[in-house]
């Protein structure tokens, strides 16, 4: 018994000098050790989640979940020694776990996630973290919780692209003066009339009350299951109870160039308008405006998200917004920054159009780049537990975006206060930060 002692205080004194990571799984993990590997479960595991193999193919995936078995079957093909799960609440429980990749349909996302790091799991969730405000805080709540015992990272990979990098440092080190104002956008547009009639019944190998999860009862239709593998989620994010339009696809992509060069918190308030409200789907055009608290280089700005058509006023006749499907212009004393996911155009106006004002960094000076987004997230687990895009960073983002849904909802501006969660000025639009999930489903379990 001495011995043992003498041996685990050993190993923690080992692991705390060496700068190794003791996993849930009482694997001791170092950049040398043999066993460096994390023993992770993909949830989802087909369309988006094919991906993943890859990467994950250098890990150990020791378990694999999809309510439709026949996806299990694909999964199982790339790793056979996983075990099978069709729920992941049963799938998260397995004792030997370090870790989660979530590729669920949105409205699962938060659940998986915040079910995952309430077992001390370390989680990668493809976006959106959350299908409402209330989501997107209790899953960010939960990370800042456990933030010094685990790694999170939101799937939102084009970050990794270098232009982010230096739109951030443009942003930041004044390349358009004083921060006025910012636009981003995207112009997808996928009409609905409303949830789909039921048509047929579920093949055998599908458990569809499993697929609905927590979302109320609809009837099964194939249509929700009809679209090519890994774009899939285009025929069932639109509509409410599933999804939240292009606010939680490519908007989670195209915000996120905004939103990494502002070092921006919660809205303090926020106002949208949009098509003809229909409780069964989501705008397909939309504008939302927030307001956003100034910080210690920039004042208060106003950050404007647009969507299936809706687009902000080009600075010059020579630029065209609109060839721009997914993009971000940042409005500042001395001129504009446009920027594509792969592009940007500095345009500068007004007294200073030398330039002379700006004084970009050297070389040395430079942000790093980010590492492919999946592999920076397995190397944070294994030690560092930094990410570009943690539940913190994403969370924040999200509840934006969830909150100009909201507003669009009301049709009325709101206040809101980003401490308590609360919209202060509107009862309805306060009510409509959560939702009810049907019984036997609870997010934070």
């Amino acid at each position: 018994m001495k011995k043992t002692i003498q041996r685990r205080q050993f190993l923690k004194t080992a692991a705390a000098g060496a700068g190794l990571l003791i996993l849930p799984s009482r694997i001791v993990f170092g950049a040398n050790t043999p066993s460096n590997k994390l023993n992770i479960a993909l949830i989802g595991a087909h369309g988006r989640a094919t991906a993943h193999y890859d990467g994950l193919a250098k890990e150990n995936v020791v378990a694999i979940c999809d309510v439709n078995e026949e996806h299990l079957d694909l999964a199982a093909m790339k790793f056979p020694k996983a075990k099978r799960y069709v729920d992941w609440r049963k799938c998260v429980e397995q004792k030997d776990l370090d870790a989660v990749v979530c590729c669920t349909p949105d409205h699962v996302h938060a659940f998986v996630a915040n079910w995952a790091m309430n077992r001390g799991l370390h989680v990668y969730c493809e976006k959106p973290v959350a299908n409402t405000v209330e989501e997107a805080r209790v899953v960010r709540a939960t990370y800042l919780k456990h933030k010094d015992k685990l790694a999170t990272q939101n799937g939102t990979q084009r970050h990794a692209d270098e232009n982010f990098n230096r739109i951030q440092e443009m942003i930041i080190d004044g390349a358009i003066g004083e921060l006025k104002t910012v636009h981003a956008w995207g112009n997808r547009q996928l009409p609905r009339p409303g949830y789909l009639p039921a048509e047929g019944k579920p093949p055998k190998t599908l458990h569809f009350d499993l697929w609905l999860g927590p979302a109320p009862l609809h009837p099964y239709n194939p249509g929700y299951f009809s679209g090519q593998p890994g774009a899939n989620c285009l025929q069932w994010n639109m509509y409410w109870d599933f999804g939240s339009g292009q606010v939680g696809d490519m908007g989670s992509h195209t915000m996120d160039l905004a939103w990494n060069a502002l070092d921006a918190d919660l809205p303090t308030a926020a106002e949208a308008t949009g098509d003809p409200f229909n409780p069964e789907v989501t705008p397909v055009k939309m504008q939302a405006t927030f307001q956003i608290p100034a910080n210690t280089w920039r004042p208060a700005i106003g950050v404007t998200w647009y969507q299936g058509g809706a687009m902000p006023e080009s600075p010059t006749g020579c630029v065209d917004l609109n060839k721009i499907d997914h993009g971000a212009m940042f409005q500042g004393s001395n001129g504009y920054l446009i920027a594509s996911f792969k592009d940007r155009l500095l345009f500068p106006y007004g007294a200073n159009t030398d330039m002379t004002y700006y004084k970009h960094r050297a070389a040395d000076q430079l942000l790093p780049p980010v590492k492919n987004f999946q592999q920076e997230w397995i190397d944070a687990c294994k030690g560092s537990l930094k990410t570009s895009c943690d539940f913190d960073y994403a969370g924040k983002m999200t509840e934006m975006m969830h909150l100009g849904l909201v507003a669009y909802r009301v049709g009325k501006p709101l206040q809101y206060d980003g401490a308590k969660g609360q919209v202060t000025n509107n009862a309805d639009g306060d009510s409509l930060l959560r939702r009810q999930y049907r019984k036997g489903w609870t997010l934070n379990g």
